[in-house]
């Protein structure tokens, strides 16, 4: 498992949330995705939008285990985590997290999601490519 931990924060949106005002549990999927992205996009430096439309390779999960501890509400200011749990010959493990702001033991949600790299052209899976595997395994 990595010991490198990507983070972005984020403030918790009115499009985030219920008529309650907590965050509606599949908005935490949309969130996390988008951190998926902006890791490979500016954490690993590969290009995401050219990694699928220009060279084909789907990221798409096949697996996914979440747990949720806590409420985030309208304007929390929540860090959204992710670190390699396990990197395959065609899959990947992640373990995301949205932690409070000000402390990383104030979980909201964890995420354990597994990432396969499939041609766009076949739907089959595929190695992951070498530039993508270089990036994560330079990672600390």
């Amino acid at each position: 498992m990595s010991t490198s931990t990507y983070t972005r924060e984020r403030r918790i949106r009115f499009s985030d949330c219920d008529p309650a005002g907590i965050v509606f549990y599949p908005q935490y999927f949309v969130m996390l995705n988008g951190l998926v992205e902006d890791w490979i996009d500016q954490g690993l430096g590969i290009d995401y939008a050219n990694l699928v439309l220009g060279r084909g390779v789907g990221l798409p999960t096949v697996h996914l285990e979440a747990d949720f501890k806590a409420v985030s509400r309208l304007g929390d200011a929540v860090r959204l985590q992710l670190a390699v749990e396990r990197l395959g010959t065609r899959s990947l493990t992640l373990q995301l997290r949205c932690v409070g702001r000000e402390r990383d033991d104030d979980l909201r949600m964890s995420l354990r999601q597994v990432i396969v790299t499939t041609s766009l052209e076949s739907h089959g899976a595929i190695p992951i490519p070498a530039d993508l595997r270089e990036a994560i395994e330079r990672r600390p």
